[in-house]
């Protein structure tokens, strides 16, 4: 499936529920969920639903495998460990290996920075309980 602008909001949550199911197998149960907490920014993830998996990840043009390589290298640079630990997961779904992954890490290093690559290292050895 090919997100744009002019789907309607449902259509790209129904992309996003399949494609976030797709890339995290048993996470969210079947059917329409309600991903809201009741807390502090609980349309945050409702928002990331629609915008990141449904109009990217939902895509067509990359794999989902190409789209973990590009994610995995994005939240590295960024530092931002906590997704990164998800991604990581996510990334092995899409069929990396964790010498690949071991390797975008490594790559990661010349480009965003060593303190960025060891973080990086740090978070997936915490998300394969390595």
């Amino acid at each position: 499936m090919t997100a744009t602008n002019a789907e309607e909001p449902t259509d790209l949550r129904k992309a996003g529920l399949k494609a976030m199911r797709d890339a995290l197998p048993g996470v969210f149960p079947e059917g329409d969920i309600d991903l809201r907490d009741g807390r502090l920014g609980e349309e945050l993830v409702e928002i990331g639903l629609t915008s990141v998996w449904g109009a990217l990840w939902a895509r067509e043009g990359l794999s989902p495998r190409d789209r973990s390589l590009v994610t995995l290298g994005i939240l590295i640079a960024l530092g931002a460990e906590t997704e990164l630990r998800t991604h990581l997961r996510v990334g092995v779904t899409n069929g990396l290996t964790r010498e690949e992954i071991a390797e975008v890490i490594y790559h990661a290093a010349g480009y965003a920075g060593f303190p960025a690559a060891t973080a990086a290292r740090t978070a997936a050895r915490e998300a394969f309980h390595d």
